[in-house]
């Protein structure tokens, strides 16, 4: 299965998302490639300090740019159980080039009003790849939520009106465990000490995904 994790706004979380869902994967035992199709590399930094941190690569990291991502990762979905690509927060070719291979696509979004407002730009890309492709399954998760308020279920409430995509119940909250297990290469699953509410977030989407 090809998973992309992208959305065209910055600063929503997909590459903590992704690298989250790669990690996951691989340590049940399962094949992975994660394509890192941002020019930030962030994907690339974070598998580097996994295996310093680990001694060892459960999971195979690419960095593809460009249309490339399109044939390489068509290559690559071939070898791999899972094949994840984590692209920029932006309209780029890459994004677009995913957008033509992939099975999901999983976009995260805050519940900030200029977040959200994105996705209406990312619906008018959508409609140009239903033009030459049957759209992948599109999933919409709320992420770093907030753990108080009306926000959250507002955006979801939106967001249902968006026709092409699925708004999952499921909600990732912000909590100090994610960029803590990041800065240390690790899910927010393999951290330590545990933060069972993130966790339990992370693995009733990733239920939902898989």
């Amino acid at each position: 299965m090809i998973i992309t994790v992208g959305n065209i706004k910055g600063g929503v979380g997909k590459t903590t998302i992704a690298v989250n869902l790669a990690s996951h994967r691989a340590t049940q035992g399962e094949s992975v490639c994660l394509i890192d199709a941002d020019d930030q590399g962030t994907a690339t930094l974070f598998t580097e300090i996994r295996e310093h941190e680990l001694e060892n690569s459960d999971y195979t990291c690419v960095a593809v740019r460009g249309a490339q991502v399109r044939s390489q990762g068509l290559s690559l979905s071939k070898k791999f159980d899972h094949t994840i690509i984590d692209c920029g927060g932006r309209d780029t070719e890459a994004f677009r080039a995913a957008l033509t291979i992939c099975d999901v696509l999983l976009v995260p979004t805050a519940p900030r009003s200029f977040d959200f407002w994105a996705v209406t730009q990312l619906t008018r890309l959508l409609d140009e790849v239903e033009s030459v492709r049957d759209l992948p399954e599109i999933y919409a998760v709320v992420n770093m939520a907030d753990a108080t308020g009306t926000d959250n279920e507002e955006v979801k409430e939106a967001l249902n009106d968006y026709k092409q995509i699925k708004v999952l119940d499921e909600m990732l909250v912000r909590r100090k465990a994610w960029p803590n297990a990041a800065s240390k290469g690790l899910g927010v699953f393999e951290y330590s000490p545990k933060d069972a509410k993130a966790v339990n977030e992370f693995e009733s989407l990733i239920k939902r995904i898989f």
